[in-house]
């Protein structure tokens, strides 16, 4: 089997599904290996391979057959990322070979645009980014992004609560531009506070020229946290014609917020207008699935493999802060490897029992009921027959909320409920799923609520 095939099945399937979904899930796939109907198809990362699995797995068999090859099975073999560079590097010279060109150009020559200035991580790429179903549009504008800077969703506007991984992706976007266009593009990335900082020092040591050039002549800024510049009224009028600058000459400009535009306070109305000119996107809270991805891959990558216990009392644990969920991962490993043991479920009780109040074991009842307080209804009409909008949408979140954070099953959900049938707990959470893709409100709500369940 050619990688000709492969990409003809990947084009089939790219028909099929929806752009996020692809751009997730396929488009960084690989074909590793063929051997008589055993195929092995390399993916980004643990997440990216579980889905693969479980949801696309029959779609891909078949689509392999309906392009004339026999299949016994597929597996998906995770890419680690020496490999990826070192397939990227035999593709570079191939094409150099191929190409003939006289002209031999240094790694890295002086003066190149982004060379030792682009202030970016290098560790915040695409590969290292766990995409589950509360941040996939994101990534997948973002992944956009770094293919085509200036063209598509300028600005790119990000937004979502602390410790959810917005500082990663937006830096993932301009590693992979730089990863791209090495020598064509400059790229500059900056704190707000930091940018707020510059610009006093500016004004203090008369330099306003030199800072107007920096930012002003750049291919991409990427700016983290702009909520900072609320109250600022001379650094927002500065922004305002570095962004206008940047625009008109399709320069990319890509923020993040830890709310969206129009809740940010003191924030003139020009400057509002032109953050939602492009494409502003929400980063919710990690569902349980994503969290746990997010363990198995930190822990892999320090050489561990955590049980299924042990990743699922973490993630349990762990519900609003990635970071908070990395830096328990951190602890337990930290504490193993000191004393030669291998991670278990206990070890992680007696070290998050040490280090933060455990939250109280969630049940049924309490979703039920806290999502009832939340719309202010009666418990007794949320369970009851009644079918006014004002009670059915609040049903079919409190059905959302115990499939995505207790996993019960259908039928237990619809008796929570006091529903007879389990199809209205499957039609329920489908529809505020789709909702939640489309509504910033109804994602506001669910994710007030889920504060609110482990407060």
């Amino acid at each position: 089997m050619s990688s000709t095939l492969w990409q003809t099945v990947l084009g089939e399937i790219e028909l099929t599904v929806s752009r996020a979904t692809f751009a997730a899930w396929f488009k960084n796939t690989e074909l590793l290996e063929e051997s008589n109907g055993e195929i092995v198809i390399g993916v980004a990362n643990i997440f990216a391979k579980q889905q693969l699995e479980v949801k696309f797995n029959q779609q891909i068999k078949d689509t392999l057959q309906k392009n004339g090859l026999s299949v016994n099975s597929v597996n998906y073999q995770i890419k680690s990322l020496a490999n990826k560079k070192r397939n990227a590097a035999k593709r570079e010279l191939a094409d150099a070979m191929t190409q003939q060109q006289a002209v031999v150009r240094p790694a890295n020559p002086t003066g190149a645009k982004n060379s030792g200035s682009s202030n970016l991580n290098p560790k915040y790429t695409f590969d290292t980014y766990i995409v589950g179903s509360s941040n996939e549009l994101a990534y997948a504008a973002c992944q956009a992004v770094a293919t085509e800077p200036g063209t598509k969703y300028n600005p790119l506007f990000l937004y979502g609560g602390v410790g959810l991984g917005k500082t990663h992706l937006i830096q993932a976007v301009g590693n992979g531009i730089i990863s791209n266009n090495s020598q064509e593009m400059r790229i500059t990335y900056v704190s707000c506070e930091t940018f707020v900082n510059e610009f006093l020092e500016a004004i203090r040591f008369k330099k306003k020229e030199y800072f107007t050039d920096k930012y002003r002549s750049t291919d991409v800024l990427i700016v983290d946290d702009i909520q900072f510049i609320a109250g600022k009224e001379k650094t927002q009028e500065e922004f305002f014609h570095t962004f206008n600058t940047l625009h008109q000459a399709n320069k990319q400009i890509i923020i993040s917020s830890d709310k969206p535009p129009k809740s940010i306070p003191t924030l003139e109305e020009r400057l509002r207008s032109r953050f939602e000119w492009g494409m502003a996107i929400d980063i919710q809270m990690p569902d349980f699935e994503t969290r746990s991805a997010i363990l198995q891959l930190k822990a892999q990558s320090h050489g561990v493999n955590l049980d299924r216990e042990t990743v699922e009392f973490l993630a349990t644990n762990f519900q609003t802060n990635i970071r908070e969920l990395e830096g328990a991962l951190n602890q337990l490993l930290a504490y193993c490897e000191m004393r030669n043991l291998a991670p278990d479920v206990q070890i992680a009780q007696g070290l998050v029992g040490n280090s933060r109040a455990r939250p109280q074991h969630l049940t049924p009842k309490q979703v039920v009921e806290k999502t009832a307080r939340h719309f202010q209804i009666p418990i007794g009409d949320l369970i009851g027959p009644k079918r006014d909008k004002h009670i059915v949408v609040p049903r079919q979140v409190a059905m959302y909320l115990l499939r995505s954070e207790l996993h019960l099953s259908f039928p237990k959900i619809a008796g929570e409920l006091g529903r007879k049938d389990h199809t209205t707990a499957i039609h329920s959470i489908d529809k505020v799923e789709r909702i939640i893709k489309l509504d910033i409100s109804m994602r506001q709500i669910v994710a007030e609520l889920r504060e609110k369940l482990y407060a």
